[in-house]
């Protein structure tokens, strides 16, 4: 059986990067996507693909930071297709450093984007999946919405807040029909931290310091819909990821040193500038 057969999906963040991995999988597997992207033609490129290889999907230029953009995305999807099945709230970005060099509009601008983004979508397809009395919301965090990432303060607080919404948003819809998942991922093969800004060093350096090995997107794409169809609560992974989270769960202090590390490196980084 085939879960995702004839199902409606909202991807948020499509248009590049594990969502959009996310997209071609899940019309692989016989979804009508709806691609949400503040890149519209990168939306657009995604779904014309997916309709060249047979499937059905359209694409919407959103920005996940303005509230009546994802009510209304919500709300034309149902009018559209009837329903709303699977609800991803995967969009975001990385703004990164050391925290005395952020500025307050770098704050607010990671968490308008991954906090309220997911807030933003998670809250108009819960009232729409309670109505229906079924559907599956899927919020990306991180894995450094687990454990800490010092030299990306905001990324990883707003991280933390989406695990909390959505373990907490999972209770509240059991009874209801509704499902949440959240998607825990570790270093991915995609564009996030090559675009991302990290205050006071050359996104040259920041590239240049990433780990060599890094899941492949559709791999991880592929994780992802394995675990909602489980059910999972977190589907954290790769596998070295689960187990530094088991470590920080059970002996934190085994890991004090690498987090120091983490933040010693980027002010080396910084330094040199």
């Amino acid at each position: 059986m085939n879960p995702f057969q004839g199902k409606v999906a909202i991807v948020t963040g499509g248009g590049a990067g594990i969502g959009k991995s996310i997209c071609e999988e899940l019309a692989r597997r016989g979804s009508i996507v709806v691609i949400a992207d503040i890149h519209e033609d990168n939306a657009r490129s995604v779904a014309d693909n997916i309709v060249q290889n047979g499937g059905v999907s359209c694409a919407k230029g959103v920005d996940v930071s303005k509230e009546n953009e994802v009510k209304q995305l919500i709300e034309n999807t149902v009018e559209q297709y009837g329903c709303l099945d699977y609800m991803f709230n995967n969009a975001g970005i990385a703004i990164g450093g050391d925290c005395r060099d952020l500025s307050m509009e770098q704050w607010n601008k990671v968490i308008d984007i991954n906090l309220y983004g997911v807030v933003y979508g998670s809250t108009y397809a819960y009232q729409i999946m309670a109505r229906q009395g079924f559907g599956h919301i899927i919020n990306t965090a991180s894995a450094t919405g687990l454990m800490p990432q010092p030299g990306n303060t905001p990324y990883c607080a707003s991280k933390h807040a989406v695990v909390g919404l959505s373990l907490s948003l999972r209770y509240e819809g059991m009874d209801l029909g509704v499902k949440v998942s959240t998607v825990c991922p570790g270093h991915v093969q995609t564009d996030i931290y090559k675009n991302m800004k990290v205050v006071n060093v050359t996104n040259e350096k920041v590239v240049a310091s990433l780990p060599v090995k890094a899941m492949n997107a559709i791999e991880a794409a592929e994780i992802v819909l394995t675990g909602v169809i489980k059910n999972k609560d977190i589907i954290i992974f790769p596998n070295n990821v689960k187990w530094a989270w088991r470590i920080h769960r059970f002996f934190p202090r085994l890991l004090d040193k690498a987090w120091i590390e983490k933040i010693r490196s980027i002010r080396k980084l910084r330094q040199k500038i």
